[in-house]
């Protein structure tokens, strides 16, 4: 399973419905934070540390990758588990690409698209659609994906799944825990370094990715690995407001260096083991499950908006009152176009390319 939903491998296997629904509630704090980040001061910002929904769905992969695969990679083969990984991860990535061209070009608030015009256009399509790192757009902070700035997540989703099946899926259990311990020291090395663990998207952070994925997908494996799954009947709700809760601890500069990383070495494959062993409420699966559906497209489509409403913002310097209702108004537009992406793209083309 990709980071951000499941595999078809896993059909014939129990689904955690309960770790789909909380999928969605990290993609949906990631786009809250994203769109509040634009005009409030980060240490301000009430869901400041919301972007560690990404080393939770790091976490959330490792666990499905090896609980989906384990047993099964050995016979299907590397060249199947490769067209698997695509299947499902990159139709969304071309169509987050295409909108980040389209937002580009046509933003009525900005015009940055004209100094990247010709050739640094077609690199920066080609560069975003084949997944390599290309950051040129100053007006975008180097973002790694200047086009669709969330597929940095995705590019070390592709490494990692690489990783785990040249190498990880062979290796005992014990190795993996020794790696993680690895991992999470390095983890604490750059959060030390640079005083938190938000890094990875640039060009001047890139590396900050690996340390990142790296913890987060071992200690997914090792969850597994070790049957940490614990039982409990908390349901999805409360299982919900507990991840809900790390996104809104208070950003501090002083302490920030240790705070993420214990919550990503700690808090977040807790909760992982939590999710996959709680008992689900059959009234909340339906949601479980949309939740999960809903997740990738709506965290691969929605930077091309979120540039748009930056330009607005530094333009129009529009009152508190303004965005009360202009913020969620354009979530809600970007919630209608991932439901769309779901929809009418993403599940039917896994559905014609997954028999080919």
């Amino acid at each position: 399973m990709s980071q951000f939903s499941s595999s078809p491998v896993l059909k014939t296997k129990t689904h955690f419905e309960i770790l789909d629904g909380l999928r969605g509630i990290a993609a949906l704090g990631v786009v809250i934070f994203h769109f509040i980040e634009m005009y409030t001061p980060h240490p301000d910002d009430l869901i400041a540390h919301a972007y560690l929904a990404v080393d939770f769905f790091f976490c959330l992969s490792g666990f499905v990758v090896a609980y989906a695969y384990d047993d099964r990679l050995p016979q299907m083969g590397l060249k199947t588990f490769f067209k698997q990984r695509l299947i499902r991860l990159h139709p969304l990535v071309v169509l987050g690409t295409i909108l980040g061209v389209l937002g580009f070009i046509f933003d009525p608030f900005g015009d940055q698209w004209e100094a990247y015009s010709g050739w640094k256009m077609v690199m920066l399509f080609f560069a975003s659609i084949l997944m390599i790192p290309y950051p040129i757009i100053a007006e975008r902070a180097f973002n790694n994906f200047g086009l669709n700035a969330p597929a940095w997540t995705l590019f070390w989703e592709y490494v990692a799944n690489i990783v785990y099946a040249l190498i990880l899926q062979r290796l005992k259990r014990t190795w993996l825990l020794l790696l993680a311990i690895l991992a999470a020291v390095v983890l604490f090395y750059v959060a030390k370094s640079s005083g938190n663990t938000s890094g990875g998207w640039s060009k001047d952070n890139f590396w900050h990715g690996g340390a990142r994925v790296a913890f987060s997908f071992l200690a997914g494996m090792c969850i597994f690995r070790y049957q940490g799954i614990i039982k409990n009947k908390l349901g999805f709700p409360l299982l919900a407001l507990l991840l809900a809760l790390a996104f809104f601890v208070p950003y501090n500069d002083s302490w920030n260096w240790i705070s993420e990383p214990l919550i990503i070495v700690i808090y977040f494959p807790f909760l992982v083991a939590l999710g996959a062993g709680a008992t689900l409420n059959p009234a909340q699966q339906g949601i479980c499950r949309f939740s999960g559906q809903m997740s990738y497209p709506l965290y691969i489509t929605h930077y091309f908006a979120l540039w748009a409403f930056g330009n607005y913002y530094a333009q129009e310097q529009p009152s508190h009152q303004t965005l009360f209702w202009v913020i969620p108004s354009v979530i809600a537009v970007q919630l209608f176009i991932a439901y769309l992406a779901m929809k009418f793209y993403d599940l039917p083309i896994r559905k014609w390319l997954s028999p080919k």
